[in-house]
C-alpha cells in the first residue's frame, strides 16, 4: 500500500536518490543532481498552480518514506497521460500500480479527464505489466528519437473512463 502526496521542496534530496542507478536506466539515462532535483520540484509546483491545472505531480510513499515519483499531465481538455519511477530497491512490491491505481481514479473524476495514456521503454517490460494491471491496453507504438538519431519504439498503452463513470456521456442536445 503506498500513499501519494504532493510534491515539497524538501523532496529534492529523495528524488536524487529515486533518479539514480537502475532507475534512470529507462528514462533520461542520467542521474539528478541536488540542484536538477530542486529544479524538478520547483518545476512541477509551479504547473501544479497553474489554472486551469496541467500537471499533477505526487510522491509515492511507503512506510513513511518516498519512494518514487508519480505525474498526470493534461494533454487535452478530455486526455492526459501519467509516467512513473521507482527507486530500484522497491521495485517488485506492487508499489507502481497502487500509485497508479490511484492517479486514474483521480484523472477520471478530479481532473476530469475521459482517457488517459502511457507508454514505456521498450526494455522495461516490467512496467508495462504494471499498466495492464491498471487496466490499460496496448494501441500502438511511438518511435522515440535518441541523440544519435535512432528510433526506439516505446508501447503505448490508453484507458478510457469506465462506463458508469458519467464521464463517457456524449453532448446533450437540448430540444428547439
Amino acid at each position: 500500500m503506498v500513499i501519494l502526496r504532493d510534491l515539497t521542496p524538501d523532496d529534492a534530496p529523495a528524488l536524487t536518490r529515486i533518479y539514480s542507478g537502475a532507475s534512470v536506466r529507462h528514462t533520461t539515462g542520467t542521474e539528478l543532481t541536488l540542484a536538477q532535483a530542486q529544479q524538478k520540484v520547483h518545476a512541477a509546483l509551479t504547473r501544479a498552480a497553474e489554472i486551469p491545472c496541467g500537471q499533477w505531480s505526487w510522491g509515492i510513499l511507503a512506510a513513511d518514506e518516498m519512494i518514487g515519483l508519480i505525474a498526470l499531465r493534461r494533454r487535452s481538455p478530455s486526455m492526459g497521460t501519467i509516467s512513473y519511477i521507482l527507486r530500484e530497491d522497491t521495485w517488485g512490491n506492487g508499489y507502481a500500480t497502487d500509485a497508479a491505481k490511484h492517479v486514474v481514479t483521480f484523472a477520471f473524476t478530479t481532473a476530469g479527464l475521459d482517457r488517459v495514456e502511457a507508454m514505456h521503454h521498450p526494455a522495461n517490460p516490467a512496467s508495462g505489466r504494471v499498466l495492464t494491471k491498471v487496466g490499460f491496453t496496448r494501441t500502438a507504438t511511438f518511435d522515440r528519437h535518441t541523440e544519435d538519431g535512432t528510433a526506439v519504439p516505446y508501447p503505448v498503452y490508453a484507458l478510457s473512463a469506465p462506463p458508469g463513470s458519467g464521464r463517457e456521456i456524449g453532448p446533450v442536445v437540448l430540444p428547439d
